[in-house]
């Protein structure tokens, strides 16, 4: 079957000192014939339209099929081959494959992913899978520069595709139970602050409580509940958020009853009626998850109350995963490890006096959230690159939002606000 050929995005200029694994491709011819044999079995068993640069299509298929549309198919199969799904993610920031809708494509291939390779040949999977680096082991050392390599990349950039409220976690939108229709982008705002309203409200934040917040963000919580009439104390380990969250914190007019520390959870101190941290136990890391929750318990004052909002996934998916580096650990959130629902509520049994009173998910919601900032990102690239982030960084993170955003839509992630409590303080 053949099509009309579609003219290539022209690949990106690499520079190696920075990108040196996208800039080198892999020569595995072994490895990328077995990838080319796995490309024909998904998009068989996937529906999926794979063009090829001179207009042929892989196999027959529907033309509403995802679109996998390769202009570099030998260095395509190379970094796959030599990489898996690391290797994935590098040939797309490297422009050796696009799609017309990148979401869609992703969606795909992330519901029941285990599907994608045969039966009998998981055993493949220890070709390319690695481990995560020593150095990147949230450990109390080396979690700020972790940090730093995502959330001190420029409170510009993230100001280009955030919302007013500079908020940096799912929305909770006005919709009943289902699927969450299209929502503008001005619907956005509001619907960060109903997130932050229901997390207070479900740690019972008003005048006088003293809150601690784990994961400051750029201080919209803060503010919220300081407004409450709170007195709150709120911890991050990223200077560029620090700055800007002291500045919005005064700007609100609430300098004196909320306050920012540079300072890592583990050293946190103090006694709290409440404790609120929303999508920050994702970066503690899956060995260090008993000393959060029991720093957790140490802080919270009796009758006290926890409520977090967390990202999660399935268990059993949780743990084939556990110890494997990926493409966004590599390139996104270094140290990071995404917890299920049910892991959260063993270590706090384990560690702790907690136990999980209340936990409501809405991962839809997620997906809404990832689509409105990923549109605004790709609108806004010309001023991305004019902050000084290349070809390469913006295609890192359309794919890494794009990515995101399918793994909600496909029910791969979910996304939670959990309420914690010690025995004998109810819902």
């Amino acid at each position: 079957m053949t099509t009309t050929a579609s003219p290539a995005r022209p690949a990106p200029v690499v520079d190696p000192a920075r990108w040196p694994d996208v800039a080198r491709v892999p020569h595995v011819p072994l490895r990328a014939a077995l990838a080319g044999r796995l490309l024909h079995r998904a998009a068989a068993r996937r529906g999926l339209r794979v063009e090829l640069p001179d207009g042929r299509t892989l196999r027959p298929a529907p033309a509403d099929a995802p679109v996998l549309r390769l202009h570099r198919p030998g260095d395509f199969l190379h970094r796959i081959g030599a990489g898996g799904l690391i290797g994935f993610g590098e040939s797309y920031q490297a422009g050796d494959w696009d799609s017309p809708d990148l979401v869609a494509l992703l969606t795909e291939l992330a519901t029941a992913p285990e599907t994608l390779v045969p039966a009998g040949t998981q055993w493949l999977r220890r070709l390319h899978v690695r481990r995560p680096p020593t150095a990147e082991l949230p450990t109390a050392a080396n979690a700020p520069r972790n940090i730093h390599r995502h959330y001190d990349l420029s409170n510009d950039l993230f100001a280009l595709f955030l919302d007013p409220t500079m908020t940096y976690s799912s929305a909770v939108f006005p919709v009943g139970p289902g699927p969450v229709p299209l929502v503008t982008r001005d619907a956005l705002p509001a619907a960060q602050h109903r997130k932050i309203d229901r997390l207070l409200d479900l740690a019972r934040v008003g005048p006088g409580t003293r809150l601690l917040e784990i994961g400051t963000g750029w201080g919209e919580l803060a503010v919220r509940a300081a407004a409450r009439g709170a007195r709150v104390v709120s911890l991050t380990l990223s200077e560029e958020q620090l700055l800007l969250a002291r500045r919005r914190i005064a700007d609100a007019g609430q300098a004196g009853r909320a306050e920012v520390r540079l300072c890592d959870y583990r050293a946190a101190e103090g006694a709290y009626d409440a404790v609120v941290s929303v999508e920050m136990i994702e970066a503690v890391g899956r060995p260090f998850w008993p000393e959060y929750f029991a720093t957790l318990d140490r802080v919270l004052a009796p009758g006290g109350r926890v409520a977090l909002q967390a990202i999660t996934m399935p268990h059993d998916r949780m743990l084939a995963t556990s110890r494997t580096y990926t493409w966004i650990l590599k390139y996104v959130f270094p140290g990071g490890r995404i917890p299920s629902l049910r892991a959260v509520e063993e270590t706090a049994a384990h560690a702790t006096r907690l136990r999980v009173v209340r936990a409501d998910a809405f991962g839809p919601h997620y997906a809404e959230t990832l689509r409105l900032w990923r549109e605004r990102f790709t609108e806004r690239s010309a001023q991305v690159a004019d902050l000084g982030f290349d070809e390469v960084f913006r295609r890192t993170w359309e794919f890494y939002l794009a990515y995101s955003e399918a793994g909600f839509r496909s029910g791969y992630l979910d996304v939670h606000q959990v309420l914690l409590a010690r025995e004998g303080v109810g819902p």
